[in-house]
């Protein structure tokens, strides 16, 4: 329905409305506001990063515990990370070979699906942490960008 490249489009698409995201938060809020018991965004964020270690994990065959990135103690960390991680996910993705987008793969030892399937986790998982920013936002009186500008 769509090529491997189209796809590795549309995540990067969401890669930089998440970023955009990030910038919308005032620095106090990015680390310490929630809602009902949910993680900050700053934290959803660091889950995030850490998908591009689980995408190399695909790579390299690999297999190393999930490993959370909640060492980031500023929003100009967490966005600096983002901008030389992101980059990351196309050199790993060009890697893998089209027509192994359904062999099976345990994705940190523990989770097994495809590679296809563990993408589409990946970029599933960036969209609802990204709501949930939207949500924080909104709830601190902040228009976040419009989830359609993906550009």
């Amino acid at each position: 329905m769509i090529t491997k490249d189209e796809l590795l489009q549309h995540w990067l698409g969401h890669r930089r409305l998440t970023r955009k995201t990030i910038e919308k938060f005032p620095e106090k809020e990015l680390f310490e506001f929630s809602i009902g018991g949910m993680r900050t965004f700053s934290n959803l964020a660091g889950e995030l990063l850490a998908l591009t270690g689980a995408l190399k994990q695909v790579v390299t065959k690999q297999v190393e515990p999930y490993g959370h990135n909640a060492a980031l103690t500023t929003k100009l960390e967490i966005l600096k990370q983002w901008d030389e991680e992101t980059p990351m996910i196309s050199t790993y993705f060009d890697q893998i070979a089209e027509d192994s987008l359904h062999d099976t793969f345990m994705l940190f030892g523990q989770y097994e699906g495809t590679i296809l399937s563990h993408i589409m986790y990946f970029i599933d998982n960036e969209i609802h942490h990204r709501a949930q920013g939207f949500v924080y936002l909104r709830a601190l009186g902040i228009e976040p960008p419009f989830f359609w500008d993906r550009f």
